[in-house]
């Protein structure tokens, strides 16, 4: 479904402030994955997400999209194809525009090729999808979005992404800047949403414990490069402990400083 062929990223070249951000790598992401990635500050994890949405254009290598080379593609043409999600809670909604009419502009995205209008039938509809998140936003569909809580607005930008229909969902770190509770709410949500309309996705989290507890797959990057790559039972049998000796184990090192956060 996502083919990456020596895709590489290196900002400012030939220059003293070059950066290699990532290294060329290979990834196929099939239809119905849900990777995990895990990675230290620095790892390359969401200069990937970039890469993909088309936020800058690749270094070297190519992008294909079933199997649409959108390599070249602007990031407005790739939108189509994918919903991505970051940290930020104030990111995924317009905050001047009331709920409903946040909701309508995505829903127009998943019905392609058709004029849809606000009217009793889809807002009834809307209220339903509402009442699922538990949070009594069905009750204020007409009040602006930057009224709501991070959390509420998080959990609204995770629905609003389902009613898109994305070929491919990116999470990155979209629970990082909740408090428990409601981060505890939106993980919930993602893996019954991805379950649920069998979403392709890929969730960026430094947490390892979240990393081998949802998904199918589990990726773990560093300096650039992907350096595991595990799923099935391999990944089911996986523990923290396991996971730090395993990078150990392949990068003759241990995890300090910043890579101490994916504990």
């Amino acid at each position: 479904m996502i083919r990456l062929e020596g895709v590489s990223k290196t900002f400012h070249p030939g220059t003293v402030n070059e950066v290699v951000a990532l290294r060329p790598i290979d990834l196929t992401v099939r239809e119905g994955d849900f990777i995990t990635i895990i990675g230290s500050n620095g790892a390359g994890k969401s200069t990937l997400f970039n890469l993909v949405a088309g936020t800058f254009p690749a270094s070297s290598g190519s992008i294909r999209i079933n199997d649409v080379d959108v390599t070249r593609a602007p990031e407005h043409i790739r939108a189509k194809y994918i919903g991505r999600i970051f940290q930020d809670p104030l990111l995924g909604t317009a905050g001047s525009m009331a709920l409903e009419d946040n909701m309508l502009v995505c829903y127009r995205k998943g019905i392609k090729g058709l004029r849809i209008s606000l009217n009793r039938k889809l807002r009834a509809f809307f209220r339903t999808q509402l009442e699922d998140l538990q949070m009594g936003l069905e009750h204020r569909m007409k009040d602006n979005v930057r009224l709501l809580s991070g959390g509420q607005r998080q959990a609204l930008t995770l629905l609003m992404m389902v009613l898109s229909r994305p070929e491919l969902i990116m999470l990155d770190e979209h629970t990082a800047a909740l408090d428990p509770k409601n981060a505890a709410l939106v993980l919930d949500l993602t893996r019954r949403y991805i379950e649920e309309y069998r979403l392709t996705s890929m969730m960026i989290t430094h947490n390892m414990q979240q990393a081998i507890a949802y998904g199918n797959r589990l990726l773990m990057m560093d300096k650039g490069e992907i350096i595991l790559d595990v799923e099935g039972d391999e990944k089911r049998s996986l523990t923290v402990d396991g996971l730090v000796e395993r990078f150990h184990a392949i990068r003759h090192r241990d995890l300090e400083s910043d890579e101490a956060r994916l504990t």
